[in-house]
C-alpha cells in the first residue's frame, strides 16, 4: 500500500476537472470566477504585484466585495516579498503600498495578509498555491502580475487546473483559517502601520512549528474511486509528506515519468531516483525552460545584475546531467525537452507517473523547494485513464515550443557566456561556494 492511501481524499468525476493551456485563459477565468463568486474567495500566492494585471485582479476583488457584502475575501501573500520591489528596482514599500491604497479607496471587506514563513525571504517563502472561489479550486504555480497573466504581449507559461469539489475547497479553506489566519504571526498588510517582523518574532516560532507538522484536514474516504484527489502540504526536509509523495512517484514508476520544472537543479534524493529509473530501463521525460525563458534571465542589451547569472548556472547543471546520462539520451530512455517561445518565459511544475498519477504543484523539484519554502500539491489518481486525453493535449501544447536535446554540446558552455556571467560562475567555483548556492536556488 502506498503511503498516500492512508490520506483521505475526495472522489471526482471526469467533468470536475478542466485544464487551461495558456496565460490569457487563466486570466480570463480568474476574473470570471471572481465576478461570479457568491460565498468565498481565498487567494494564496507568493505575490500580487503592483502592476496593471495585479491591480486589475485586486480591483476586481474589491468590486466583488462591494457588490456582494456577504462575500468573504481573503488574500494571502508572502510577508517579506510583499514589502520590497522587484529585484533590481529602487527601494520602496513594495506591493503592500498598493494593498493599503486600494483598501482606502474602495473601503470594502477585502483583507490582505502577509505570511512570514522564515525570518528572511532568502531562507524560505510562502509557496502555497491555489485559489478557492466558492467550490472551485483554480490551481496554478503562477503568481499575479503582468507576465503570469499575459496582460500585454509577453507571458510566463504555467499549468492551470480547475477542480470543482466542495470538500476539497473546504479542506484548503479550513487549513488557511485554522493554521495561518489564526496566528498572530500572520498580520494584515493592507492597513498601516504594517508591523515589523521583530514585533511578532516569538509568535512566528509557534507558526513555524505548526507549519512543519501541518496537513490539510479531511474526512472522506475514496479508496475505490476511479478518479480521486488529495491535497498535500510540506515544509522542511524532515517528515515532509509532500516530498515523500514526490519521491514515491519517482520510485513506483513502471513505464514513464514526466517532469516539468523551470529550474533544473534536482535535490540529491530525486537525482538518485532518476538515475535508478534510467538504469532500470524506464522512460524519463523532462521538460525544462531554455535559459532565455528563465524569469531571472537578463537580455544582453539590458543592464546586468548578479541575479542574471542564475539561468546560466541552471544550464551548467543541466549540461552536466546530460553529459553523464548520454547513453540513455542515445537509446531514447531519457528525453529532455527545452522550451523556448520568443521572449516569453517558462514556469511549469508537476509530475506525471505512468499516465495515472498526476501531481500539480508549485514545487520546483529543486533543493529550495525540498527544504526551505512551504509548498503544497494536488495529487490526482486516475485509475481508468479518464484524464488521459486532456492531460496529453496539455502536454502537446507545451511541446509545441520545445526541442529535444540530443547532447549536452547543444547547450552553450561557460566560455560562450557573457563576460560578467563567466566571472561570477568562475569565481563561485574557485572558492567552492557553488554547491552552497545550489541549495538556495
Amino acid at each position: 500500500m502506498y503511503f498516500w492511501q492512508h490520506q483521505a481524499g475526495y472522489s471526482l468525476q471526469e467533468q470536475d476537472i478542466e485544464i487551461l493551456t495558456d496565460a490569457q485563459s487563466y486570466r480570463s477565468k480568474l476574473l470570471e470566477l471572481i465576478a461570479g463568486a457568491e460565498r468565498r474567495i481565498y487567494i494564496t500566492a507568493l505575490y500580487l504585484q503592483d502592476d496593471e494585471a495585479g491591480r486589475e485582479v485586486l480591483d476586481a476583488l474589491h468590486q466583488a466585495s462591494l457588490e456582494k457584502p456577504q462575500l468573504e475575501i481573503k488574500v494571502l501573500v508572502d510577508f517579506h516579498r510583499a514589502q520590497r520591489g522587484l529585484i533590481g528596482a529602487a527601494q520602496s514599500e513594495g506591493n503592500a503600498a498598493l494593498y493599503i491604497e486600494r483598501l482606502e479607496h474602495f473601503n470594502s471587506r477585502v483583507e490582505v495578509y502577509g505570511v512570514p514563513v522564515k525570518a528572511k525571504e532568502l531562507f524560505g517563502v510562502l509557496h502555497l498555491k491555489g485559489f478557492v472561489i466558492d467550490d472551485t479550486l483554480l490551481y496554478s504555480g503562477a503568481s499575479l502580475n503582468n507576465v503570469y497573466l499575459q496582460y500585454f504581449d509577453r507571458y510566463r507559461l504555467d499549468r492551470y487546473f480547475l477542480i470543482h469539489n466542495t470538500a476539497l475547497c473546504d479542506s484548503l479553506v479550513s487549513f488557511t483559517d485554522e493554521t495561518l489566519l489564526s496566528s498572530e504571526a500572520v498580520p494584515r498588510i493592507d492597513v498601516r502601520p504594517v508591523p515589523r517582523f521583530t514585533t511578532f518574532k516569538a509568535k512566528h516560532k509557534q507558526l513555524l512549528k505548526a507549519l512543519k507538522r501541518a496537513q490539510y484536514p479531511n474526512t472522506q474516504e475514496c479508496k475505490d474511486a476511479a478518479l480521486s484527489v488529495r491535497p498535500f502540504i510540506g515544509l522542511g526536509r524532515r517528515d515532509n509528506k509532500l516530498n515523500r509523495l514526490i519521491k514515491q512517484l519517482f520510485d513506483i514508476t513502471e513505464s514513464e515519468l514526466v517532469l516539468y520544472t523551470p529550474y533544473f537543479n534536482f535535490p540529491t534524493p530525486l537525482l538518485r531516483a532518476l538515475r535508478r529509473l534510467l538504469r532500470q530501463g524506464k522512460q524519463v521525460t523532462i521538460i525544462v525552460g531554455d535559459k532565455t525563458a528563465n524569469d531571472f534571465y537578463i537580455p544582453p542589451h539590458e543592464p546586468f545584475s548578479k541575479v542574471g547569472a542564475l539561468p546560466y548556472l541552471y544550464e551548467t547543471i543541466l549540461a552536466k546531467f546530460l553529459k553523464a546520462q548520454q547513453k540513455f539520451v542515445d537509446n531514447g530512455n531519457l528525453n529532455v525537452y527545452l522550451w523556448k517561445h520568443d521572449s516569453n518565459s517558462f514556469h511549469l511544475k508537476g509530475i506525471c507517473s505512468d499516465n495515472r498519477y498526476h501531481l500539480l504543484s508549485g514545487h520546483n523539484l529543486n533543493p529550495r523547494a525540498w527544504g526551505l519554502d512551504i509548498e503544497n500539491g494536488i495529487f490526482i489518481d486516475d485509475k481508468d485513464g479518464k484524464l488521459k486525453t486532456v492531460v496529453n493535449d496539455e502536454k502537446q501544447s507545451i511541446l509545441a515550443h520545445c526541442k529535444r536535446l540530443n547532447s549536452y554540446t547543444e547547450l552553450e558552455q561557460l566560455k560562450d557566456y557573457p563576460e560578467p556571467v563567466q566571472k561570477i560562475l568562475g569565481k563561485a567555483k574557485r572558492v567552492k561556494v557553488d554547491f552552497i548556492i545550489k541549495r538556495f536556488i
